[in-house]
């Protein structure tokens, strides 16, 4: 396959597995408009994030005007038109979707001093604006993230029609747009607040790094590093991955991204098409759990939890590092049980010949983790990291941004956040009705009846809503409504706010490698040219950790550093690690030799004890997994003797 349509493919793939992708190609006039538009955005951002914020409806209303005139003016209203022409009407909803934020901002202060009383002009301007979001949702979320929107939007009117504790007094038209519309518990709430604030910074930074090549110079520094060892080509999709992920908030995109490259290297070296596109999927769909730079959704849980974005960075560290050692090992057996070799050292590039030539542009990612660990607020810390960006990229000639690059990072930072800001408005209409009704509490409650107030069966339900949510609603709106709904259930069970945040942020994550919907592991067949559903498979059992994890930290929260000493820590990581080694090994079917049935049976049932915190479950899963190993080891000797 050529260069070419290698290139071809990967953009095709990513226009039908990420709707984010598939947007208007302007020319001419028409071009320099919406590319105006989109810097006019950054520049704002940039600006209030220096000299500081506005009031915050302000901030989030003139967000969101831009958001909605860019997301109408690039997305078009039917996949059937044209993507080089404007429509007619696609610009009269731009104009209606900047006027109807822009109504806020010019009556603000008649708005503050009738607080609750809401005109004729101010119901038909609210409407109007809710309308606008739930077709921008439409547009670039998707159908089910309005199917979720719609179905709360008719529960606030058909509250006194429904049965049990769902019931309530219902609200007026007047009510709910006057609470979703002009208060900060609905569309203007805390997602699209920190949207405004933090997560579009970290894309604009995330669009610059890409800029400067960080991604091509994580591919390479991944092969100097694993491109040799068994599997190497498999290897360096999960590192690669792993790393781009703290750019990339997107496991499709990312799958895109570096699955072009490390995909065909990995079937050139032997492994199957559909294991192929499943290593890419488990690996960049990682990447949102990997720190310093999460997933937007990571910046809504610092806000939600009430804690300083660096201590969920702190949190989600091990998580991270087991999730990743088990896609990993998942690998390194299936390259084992094949006989795969790695590539000749000669033919990888070198390591320190890398970081002499291209470290320079990981710099700013040292730095902001440097400055977050320091007290720096995101925001500032990413303003900072921005800024270096373009001057590490400087430092040599091969990887300076011309001035027009420059701009063009400010052009792609604000396209790049819309589908963030529209799921985070979307979101904000569910929270609104949420908490206007308190049907949060109800829910809750009956997750809680439904369990039997045991909490095993609490987790269970919760991660089923999750990874059903996650079938079709973006990470960040899946975490929002997760958070709203399931979180306050398990937190009455007493465990730890971060972790019950953290488990439901998990299982939105991961929704995207579980079939039968598993947008990441799709677009991974995509590209592989295997099959969907069993690439799917495979991605999930690559992933086997990210369904294991969030219970771990839920039963011992000492993994997400709560209460955790330096011994327990230690000791608690080393147990989970040996427990992900046996899973791993038993979902494979290969440890030191291919296992039979009932050692794939020993080496699951010893991985899940010593996952499970306890030191009698601990010592009881070494006991079975060092069996397993030990009479593995012996065949396989005897083997290699009659020989």
């Amino acid at each position: 396959m050529s260069e070419k349509s290698e290139k071809e493919l990967a953009e095709e793939v990513l226009k039908k597995y990420d709707s984010d992708a598939d947007t208007m190609q302007y020319k001419g006039i028409m071009a320099k408009i919406v590319s105006a538009i989109a810097i006019t955005f950054s520049v704002f951002q940039l600006y209030t994030a220096t000299f500081g914020v506005l009031d915050a409806q302000l901030q989030r209303a003139v967000h969101l005007g831009f958001g909605l005139a860019l997301v109408y003016l690039l997305y078009p209203s039917r996949k059937s038109w044209s993507r080089t022409r404007v429509h007619p009407l696609d610009v009269v909803l731009a104009i209606l979707g900047a006027a109807s934020p822009a109504y806020i901002v010019l009556e603000y202060k008649e708005l503050v001093l009738r607080s609750g009383t809401v005109t004729t002009p101010d119901l038909v301007i609210g409407l109007l604006g809710i309308l606008l979001v739930v077709e921008a949702t439409r547009r670039v979320v998707g159908i089910p993230m309005v199917t979720v929107v719609l179905c709360f939007i008719a529960y606030a009117f058909a509250g006194p029609y429904m049965p049990g504790v769902l019931a309530h007094r219902g609200l007026t038209l007047s009510q709910l747009v006057s609470h979703l519309y002009f208060t900060t518990e609905g569309i203007f709430g805390i997602p699209l607040g920190v949207s405004s604030t933090f997560i579009f910074l970290f894309i604009l930074f995330g669009a610059y790094l890409e800029s400067t090549g960080l991604g091509k110079f994580f591919i390479d520094l991944a092969n100097s590093i694993a491109g040799w060892a068994s599997g190497g080509p498999a290897k360096v999709a999960v590192l690669s991955s792993g790393l781009m992920g703290t750019v990339s908030g997107s496991s499709v995109a990312n799958v895109v991204g570096t699955g072009s490259l490390t995909i065909p290297m990995m079937k050139k070296l032997g492994y199957h098409k559909n294991f192929a596109g499943a290593v890419e999927a488990a690996a960049s769909t990682g990447g949102q759990l990997m720190p310093p730079v999460m997933g937007a959704a990571a910046f809504l849980m610092a806000e939600f939890v009430g804690v300083p974005y660096i201590d969920i960075v702190k949190a989600a560290v091990i998580p991270a590092l087991l999730y990743f050692t088990g896609v990993w090992l998942g690998v390194h057996f299936e390259a084992k049980r094949n006989n795969l070799k790695g590539l000749p050292r000669e033919q990888l590039p070198k390591f320190g010949r890398l970081f002499i030539e291209r470290g320079h542009l990981a710099l700013p990612l040292v730095v902001i983790v440097y400055l977050l660990v320091s007290g720096y607020t995101p925001m500032r810390a990413a303003l900072v990291a921005i800024v270096l960006s373009i001057v590490c990229s400087a430092l040599r000639k091969s990887t300076r941004m011309k001035p027009v690059e420059i701009v063009r990072g400010l052009d792609k930072g604000a396209r790049n956040v819309l589908s963030v800001l529209v799921a985070c408005a979307s979101a904000g209409i569910v929270i609104g009705v949420v908490t206007k009704t308190g049907v949060g509490l109800k829910l809750a409650s009956g997750l809680l009846t439904l369990s039997g107030g045991l909490l095993l069966p609490t987790l269970f339900f919760t991660m089923i809503t999750a990874i059903v949510l996650g079938m079709g609603v973006p990470t960040t709106a899946n975490y929002v409504i997760t958070s709203t709904i399931a979180a306050p259930a398990i937190i009455q069970m007493g465990v730890p706010v971060l972790a019950a945040h953290m488990f439901v942020f998990y299982f939105g994550i991961i929704a995207d490698v579980t079939p039968p919907v598993a947008l990441a592991a799709f677009a991974g067949a995509g590209i592989a040219g295997g099959n969907a559903l069993r690439t799917g498979i495979n991605a999930s059992k690559l992933a086997i950790a990210a369904f294991i994890i969030p219970y771990m930290f839920v039963l011992s929260p000492v993994i997400l550093m709560i209460d955790a000493t330096a011994g327990t820590l230690i000791l608690t990581t080393i147990t989970a690690i040996i427990g992900m080694v046996a899973l791993s090994s038993a979902l494979i079917g290969y440890l030191a030799d291919t296992c039979r049935l009932y050692e794939r049976l020993l080496l699951i049932a010893g991985g899940l004890m010593m996952i499970k915190p306890g030191m009698m479950t601990d010592l009881a899963g070494f006991a079975l997994f060092a069996v397993v190993l030990l009479s593995q080891w012996k065949r396989r000797k005897a083997v290699q003797v009659a020989a």
